[in-house]
C-alpha cells in the first residue's frame, strides 16, 4: 500500500500482528501524530524520512536548519535540483508559498520559539527527557552538534526517532545520559521500532509497542515504565 508518494504506509494490519515497525513505518507513524498546521523542523537522518509522509490536509509547514521554509518531500527522478537540499544534503522539493532566507534568520525561527516540534536523532534521552545526539565520547568520534542545541531548545515539542537497543543490547532510553548533552528535559516523545515513549510528569509511559508485549520491554530496560492508558 502506498501513500501516493511511491512509499509504503504503515497498516492496521501490520502493527496489529505484533511486527517491529521498520524506518519507514516509523516515519510514517511520526507524520500521523503531527498535528495540523505545525511548523516543525527534521534532523539529519532518519527524521527526514517523516517527510515523505506529511498529506497535503495536514497543513504541516517544514523549516530546514539551511534556510527554507515550505519544504517538501525527498526528490526523485527529475525532480531532483543539486541546489535544492536539506540540512542533511539531500535533494528535497518545494511546496507551493516556500520562501529561502538566511542562515541567521533560519536560526532565530529556531531560538525565537516559532517551531512547534521539532524531530530529532539521538545516541540516548533520559527518563527526565534530557537528550544526547552529538557526541558518544569516543576519542575518535567527530562532534557534530550543528544546530540541534538549538532546536532542542527553541522548539515547542521535541519527538525524538532512534532504535531503542544498541549493538550491545543496552537501552538507549536510560535513567540517566552518559553522553554529553544537546539540551535538558526537552525530549516529550520517543519513537522507535519498538516501542512509542511518552515522557510524563509522573514518568515514561508506553503509548503502545511493537513486536513485543510491555512485560517483555519493560524487562530489557533500566528506566521503569508506565504502562499504556486504559482506552
Amino acid at each position: 500500500m502506498s501513500n501516493g508518494n511511491g512509499t509504503p504506509t504503515v497498516t492496521e494490519t501490520s502493527t496489529a500482528a505484533g511486527e517491529r515497525l521498520g524506518r519507514n513505518e516509523l516515519a510514517e507513524l511520526v507524520a500521523r501524530d503531527i498535528a495540523p498546521g505545525s511548523f516543525v523542523n527534521l534532523g539529519i537522518g532518519q527524521p527526514t524520512l517523516v517527510s515523505n509522509y506529511l498529506q497535503p490536509e495536514q497543513n504541516v509547514t517544514l523549516h530546514t536548519e539551511n534556510g527554507m521554509l515550505g519544504m517538501g518531500r525527498e526528490a526523485r527522478g527529475e525532480e531532483i535540483d543539486g541546489d535544492l537540499i536539506n540540512a542533511g544534503k539531500i535533494p528535497v522539493t518545494e511546496n507551493p508559498g516556500a520562501s529561502y532566507f538566511h542562515h541567521a534568520d533560519s536560526f532565530a525561527i529556531m531560538r525565537g520559539g516559532h517551531l512547534d516540534v521539532c524531530v530529532l536523532g539521538a545516541f540516548q534521552v533520559s527518563a527526565a527527557g534530557d537528550l544526547a545526539n552529538w557526541h558518544t565520547g569516543a576519542p575518535d568520534a567527530i562532534p557534530a552538534v550543528g544546530g540541534a542545541m538549538d532546536l532542542a531548545t527553541g522548539a515547542k515539542e521535541v519527538y525524538v526517532m532512534m532504535s531503542l537497543f544498541a549493538k550491545d543490547g543496552s537501552a538507549k532510553l536510560v535513567p540517566e545520559c552518559t553522553y554529553p548533552l544537546t539540551g535538558l528535559g526537552c525530549v516529550t516523545r520517543v519513537y522507535t521500532n519498538e516501542a512509542v515513549f511518552l515522557i510524563t510528569a509522573d514518568g515514561v509511559r508506553v503509548r503502545e509497542t511493537y513486536g513485543m508485549s510491555f512485560e517483555e520491554l519493560a524487562e530489557r530496560m533500566d528506566v521503569p515504565l508506565l504502562p499504556p492508558s486504559a482506552g
